[in-house]
């Protein structure tokens, strides 16, 4: 049984849960404390709201924690804000610099509600290198503008508004998708975490 914590503080992570759950030989396990994290396989931090995600994951040393994960080489995936928070540059599309908290573990840039507001929400198919095609629900979604050092681009969006930009990265044990696979039904990203814990 593979064992894969979701970060419960903010945001999305029953979705999550619940997706987990529809594949065999895994239990999800709710992360709210460091103390939780002692035997997971792999990680994911949810979308949500990532200013609130990463200030809560501080107070609750959640922090230092995922940050040993990554350093053990634990798998960990970051989805919309837990792309955010695993990014070592982030800028806002409309303010700029945010001065938020970031774990600061993958070498990628991202823009914050890239594509717009909640109005500007889409789905799409994106093929992801490794992978094949995935169906991909951006809500308020970041973009992965930037890769550098070991971090790789793995799929990319063309969108109106902000062009050709990434939707998906990797850097060793470390995966982000600025997309929500935890609402489309699409497990194939699950997969792929899992495949990387079983390395």
């Amino acid at each position: 049984m593979v064992k894969v914590g979701v970060v419960a503080v903010q945001g999305d992570f029953l979705e999550h849960i619940q997706a987990l759950r529809e594949l065999s030989g895994v239990e999800p396990v709710v992360v709210k404390s460091a103390r939780d994290l002692s035997d997971v396989d792999a990680l994911v931090i949810p979308g949500g709201e990532s200013t609130t995600i990463g200030s809560l994951m501080r107070v609750k040393g959640l922090d230092a924690a995922i940050v040993d994960l990554a350093e053990r080489g634990i798998p960990i995936m970051g989805t919309c804000a837990g792309a955010i928070i695993l990014a070592k540059r982030v800028v806002d599309r409309v303010v700029g610099e945010t001065g938020q908290f970031l774990l600061s573990l993958m070498d990628i840039a991202v823009v914050r509600n890239a594509f717009g507001r909640q109005r500007e929400s889409f789905t799409t198919d994106v093929y992801v290198d490794g992978v094949g095609k995935v169906r991909a629900i951006f809500i308020r979604a970041p973009a992965i503008v930037e890769a550098w050092g070991e971090a790789r681009i793995l799929a990319y969006v063309d969108h109106y508004s902000s062009g050709k930009v990434g939707a998906v990265a990797i850097e060793r044990n470390l995966l982000t998708t600025t997309f929500h696979p935890e609402l489309s039904g699409d497990l194939k990203i699950y997969e792929y975490l899992l495949s990387m814990a079983k390395r």
